[in-house]
């Protein structure tokens, strides 16, 4: 038996929206481990120069390595690579497609990734996936909720193992997130943020003081436990700033015209109709104020995976062109409104020597908005060279 993604947003006749029943729990549990063989293309099949620049520059990320060719030539690599978290333009389900639990809404919650070599330039993919767990939680959020864990692997067309490991959404009742949610009262009862000239100093200052480690190794000698990395500066979140990101990364639901039209034919619970009327998707909680409130947001929000993608910003940056992000695990603890601005920071809390010989560091990372609400968390092990090998 196979396994289909299907859609995740059908309309209920005496609620608002759809509610989480043991029919629709019993359903996606018999799909565990189940090979998923019918579900979207990916947003990119391969790793493109252009694809490269637009997801690079869609996270804020200027490293040339990603996008100046002549510059990527310099190095051991030889030519352009893709940033570690390019994976989630590669598979749908890595970036939250979710199946099973109709209407019910879903958030991107966190990934565990394994790199097992950078994705070069023109490397074409391939990805297989399976539902790995289905876990009941009980949240400030939404109260009952399930995160839902998907497992991917991203080969080369030649079956060469690119990247591994898991990722995972919470399903939500947009109800109960709405009505009796309190995790986010606080934030709500403060209202947007506005910003002086003062404070858009403070934050663009981390912009400036922005460095990348590049050509120059980063030795694993060089490196001690407790060690601070810079700073790094995110926002203040914008709608463009959204948009920027999907437009590299592709978006799960983002069509237009008769392909929009399409979509909404195939999957008709798809469309919640918005203020005119007009059947739009659900991914418009990231841009459309009046829908995020209605999932118990304080407003228009980032993406998970966008923000996972700051978190290896960070580290990439800091270990350099030798460098390579072997693992990375993060989880989302926050929304980011439009509005926040966030200060992801990362402290050096191991090295050791892993059992292929790598000299390995690990590094914990958090990220802060304004309010100093935890964004996000993230733990990474980067690879680096060894002056002595």
């Amino acid at each position: 038996m196979s396994q289909s993604v299907v859609d995740h947003v059908t309309g209920n006749s005496e609620d608002k929206y759809a509610k989480i029943t043991d029919r629709a729990l019993d359903d996606l549990r018999s799909l565990i481990g189940v090979p998923i063989t019918d579900t979207v293309e990916p947003w990119c099949y391969e790793a493109t120069r252009d694809n490269i620049r637009h997801y690079a520059h869609g996270i804020g990320d200027d490293n040339p390595l990603w996008s100046d060719p002549d510059y990527a030539a310099t190095t051991h690599h030889g030519t352009l690579v893709a940033p570690p978290s390019f994976a989630f333009a590669l598979s749908r389900i890595l970036s939250g497609y979710v199946g099973g639990l109709p209407g019910v809404h879903a958030m991107w919650a966190g990934a565990d990734l394994t790199w097992h070599r950078p994705i070069l330039r023109d490397t074409r993919v391939r990805t297989s996936a399976y539902l790995k767990d289905l876990v009941e939680h009980d949240t400030r959020f939404a109260g009952r909720a399930f995160q839902q864990i998907y497992h991917v692997e991203i080969t080369s067309e030649g079956g060469e193992p690119l990247v591994s490991g898991d990722s995972w959404c919470f399903r939500t009742e947009r109800d109960a997130a709405r009505e009796r949610g309190s995790k986010y009262s606080e934030q709500k009862a403060l209202g947007k943020t506005r910003y002086t000239q003062d404070d858009l100093d403070r934050i663009y200052a981390l912009y400036e003081q922005e460095s990348i480690q590049g050509a120059k190794p980063r030795y694993y000698e060089d490196v001690e436990v407790g060690q601070e990395l810079a700073p790094m500066g995110k926002g203040p979140m914008t709608v463009t700033g959204f948009i920027a990101f999907a437009q590299g990364w592709g978006g799960l639901y983002i069509r237009a015209n008769k392909i929009a039209y399409q979509q909404i034919k195939k999957h008709p619970g798809l469309g919640i109709p918005n203020a005119l009327g007009i059947p739009d998707v659900p991914e418009r909680v990231h841009w459309e104020e009046e829908l995020a409130a209605d999932v118990g947001t304080p407003g228009a929000y980032d993406y998970g995976p966008e923000r996972c993608s700051w978190l290896t910003h960070q580290l990439t940056n800091w270990m350099g062109d030798t460098g390579f992000l072997a693992r990375h695990t993060a989880q989302i603890r926050h929304h980011n409104i439009v509005g926040d601005a966030v200060t992801i920071t990362g402290r050096v809390t191991d090295k050791s020597i892993d059992e292929q010989g790598r000299s390995c560091v690990t590094i914990e990372q958090q990220a802060h908005n304004q309010h100093g609400n935890v964004s996000a968390i993230g733990t990474g092990v980067v690879v680096l060279p060894n002056r002595t090998v």
